[in-house]
């Protein structure tokens, strides 16, 4: 089962508490507050796995949580830091968001590096840090912040420099597997290759370009009639497209009607690319009875349209060094594979910094949210007066209150935070 495109959810793990303790031992005095901090939580990231060319590893399982950070201890101890958490991808797999469909991130051999999508959530900090001249025995410590998880979209877009299109039984996989040592199934029916087959061809000198054989398109596809609409994103890398049409006939069908078909198909999926560069690849060449198929008629349709063509046998292997010699020629003039560039925004979802606060009115109350209030909550002790003192200082210093007033929220008027309310006083 070939499997391109799936949702999954991701969390990375949340960081550790920090600890509330005191230093105690025996002929040492006053010994001062020892919690120590929590540890990190585990990242979520991203890996290219080369030896793979589908997402079938996500068929079953699309929860993935990385581990949470250790809590603080006494005697300054700190909590155990997770391990990240890897997910091995194929190369030129795109990460996206399933709201917007933006691309979050192109996974491409091109670049190879790991990509961290969520982040740990940090450890908090322990007792010792909130010791100060006037404050020597600090009740309080700061919880850790909870990490990130988000639901993205895995699509697979091949990397593969040239692509074999065409209508089906046409011969793409047979040329496939004369060229390279990729062995596509082949047979004498309509859609025997169920997914797309890369291979490596060798042009000497450890050179080479990989090729991909992209299952028949037929009119429609772009409407996602028979195989071609599920795998058209795969064409979207190639630098070059080999079109592949039957000039021998054997199934009564016309090949300039075959290239109008697939062109319009490639137009209607995507414009751009309609306009990738092609070579006509007129196979079957060795069973071409030239009183039944009108040649001069085709040639003078490819030459009208300014494509290059050739005439090959995947049976005999007429050509087919030549072809290869054409296509390693053209490549050496073409731009490298596409990687596509990030399109979401974070800040689509959060302000600068992460602070977005959002305050609704419900009759005298101020419901106010979001995502770093939460975290901040997760670190005070509401029960200790400089627990609660700190955590008035950093809704003021943030903008809070003054956005309560602007909201119109005065003396008396309820603030709920999460669950939490207190009367609101300037």
């Amino acid at each position: 089962m070939f499997i391109d495109k799936i949702k999954i959810y991701v969390k990375a793990g949340n960081g550790g508490n920090g600890a509330i303790a005191f230093h105690r031992e025996k002929y040492v005095a006053a010994g001062g507050p020892s919690g120590g901090d929590g540890g990190n939580g585990g990242n979520i990231i991203f890996r290219v796995d080369s030896g793979s060319n589908t997402l079938l590893a996500f068929r079953y399982k699309r929860k993935f949580i990385a581990g949470n950070g250790g809590d603080g201890q006494g005697s300054k101890f700190h909590g155990a830091t997770a391990d990240d958490l890897y997910i091995p991808v194929p190369p030129g797999t795109l990460i996206k968001d399933p709201e917007s469909g933006k691309i979050i991130h192109d996974m491409s051999e091109n670049d190879g590096a790991d990509y961290v999508c969520c982040k740990g959530g940090r450890g908090g900090w322990g007792n010792k840090h909130f010791a100060t001249p006037t404050r020597q025995t600090p009740m309080f410590a700061k919880n850790g912040t909870k990490g990130e998880e988000r639901e993205v979209v895995l699509e697979l877009k091949m990397l593969a420099d040239v692509g074999l299109i065409g209508m089906p039984s046409v011969g793409k996989s047979s040329i496939l597997s004369v060229i390279s040592s990729a062995k596509p199934k082949i047979a004498d029916y309509h859609f025997t290759t169920l997914s797309p087959n890369l291979g490596v061809v060798s042009t000497g000198q450890e050179r080479g370009f990989v090729a991909a054989d992209i299952p028949g398109l037929i009119e429609g596809a772009a409407d996602g009639a028979g195989l071609g609409h599920a795998f058209l994103r795969h064409v979207d890398r190639c630098r070059l497209l080999l079109h592949v049409v039957d000039i021998s006939c054997f199934e009564g069908r016309d090949p300039v009607d075959d290239i109008k078909t697939i062109n319009r198909e490639l137009e209607r999926y995507s414009p751009s690319l309609a306009k990738r560069p092609q070579i006509i690849i007129a196979n079957k060449v060795d069973s071409l009875d030239r009183e039944v198929v009108d040649v001069d008629a085709f040639e003078k349709f490819v030459s009208d349209n300014g494509w290059d063509m050739m005439y090959i046998s995947a049976y005999t292997g007429e050509n087919l060094d030549e072809m290869i010699k054409m296509v390693e020629k053209r490549l050496a003039t073409l731009p490298p594979i596409a990687v596509y560039e990030r399109e979401y925004d974070e800040a689509d979802k959060f302000v600068e910094g992460g602070k977005e606060t959002v305050i609704t009115r419900e009759n005298d109350k101020y419901i106010v949210e979001g995502d770093w209030i939460y975290n901040l909550m997760g670190q005070i002790n509401f029960d200790n007066y400089e627990s609660l003192d700190y955590f008035q200082r950093v809704l003021q210093k943030s903008g809070v209150f003054k956005a309560l007033e602007d909201k119109g929220c005065k003396d008396g008027d309820t603030v709920s935070m999460y669950g939490f309310e207190f009367d609101y006083v300037k």
